[in-house]
């Protein structure tokens, strides 16, 4: 299975000429790795140009989020049936920022899961704790509640085609060091959990990826030591140069 490597443009850049060049800067390296699988996550705004620039290209593309009606009287949502049938393939959810900045709760996240799953996206679950709560030792308690409240919806078979994203938030845009080791034990954890819920024939389908200060210089540590299956890269997937750095050291 190859490695996949999700960029999460977040709300960059300001223009869709920046946009365009940061995609046509990535678009060689995506494309040639036989190891890796490139996701492109830009704003809305941009998704309709993107998409039609990543025709005849290797490289899939995502949204930030999405809404969990198809339609309705939902002012400034954007419904996953929307999304997919404009083209995109996935579809990042709870995310730390979100859950920060607009308050998404565990059950409104579960509820885009389900209608993400339901229009044939696929999903990719954030997850993580904070300072506090590593603090406290509350990680695997935190990551329990979240992965249990936030896949509630789904059965067996949706659950086995998610992306689990561990992104622990004390790490994501401070520059902290997130040492492998620790990393790999989580998705053990999470993995563990996973079986549980979905099955032992099901979990080997389900790819679990990190996110949290990715670069180029630690990227390959995640694969070599922390075994993931891929990463979530948020600042440095910006960087066409670093960003296309990241996607090789999947074949570290």
């Amino acid at each position: 299975m190859k490695k996949l490597i999700v960029a999460n443009w977040k709300c960059n850049p300001l223009k869709s000429q920046e946009a365009l060049k940061i995609f046509k800067g990535t678009i060689a390296v995506a494309s040639k790795s036989k190891k890796a699988e490139t996701v492109i996550c830009p704003p809305y705004v941009f998704l309709k140009e993107i998409i039609a620039a990543a025709k005849g290209t290797e490289i899939k593309i995502g949204a930030q989020n999405c809404f969990w009606e198809e339609t309705g009287a939902y002012t400034g949502m954007v419904s996953a049936a929307m999304l997919k049938n404009m083209g995109c393939k996935y579809a990042i959810i709870g995310h730390s920022e979100a859950r920060r900045f607009v308050k998404e709760t565990n059950e409104e996240i579960s509820r885009k899961i389900a209608a993400a799953a339901k229009s044939g996206l696929i999903p990719i679950l954030c997850i993580g704790e904070n300072r506090g709560e590593r603090k406290e030792n509350k990680t695997y308690e935190v990551l329990a509640q979240q992965l249990n409240e936030g896949l509630l919806k789904l059965s067996k078979i949706d659950i086995s085609k998610i992306i689990i994203a561990y992104e622990p938030i004390w790490a994501i845009g401070t520059g902290d060091y997130a040492d492998p080791i620790e990393i790999k034990k989580a998705k053990e954890f999470i993995l563990g959990l996973l079986k549980k819920m979905s099955g032992a024939e099901n979990t080997g389908k389900i790819r679990v990826i990190y996110g949290g200060s990715v670069n180029a210089e630690n990227s390959e540590l995640y694969f070599s030591k922390a075994e993931m299956d891929g990463l979530l890269v948020g600042g440095a997937s910006l960087n066409p140069k670093e960003f296309s750095k990241i996607i090789n050291s999947a074949s570290y």
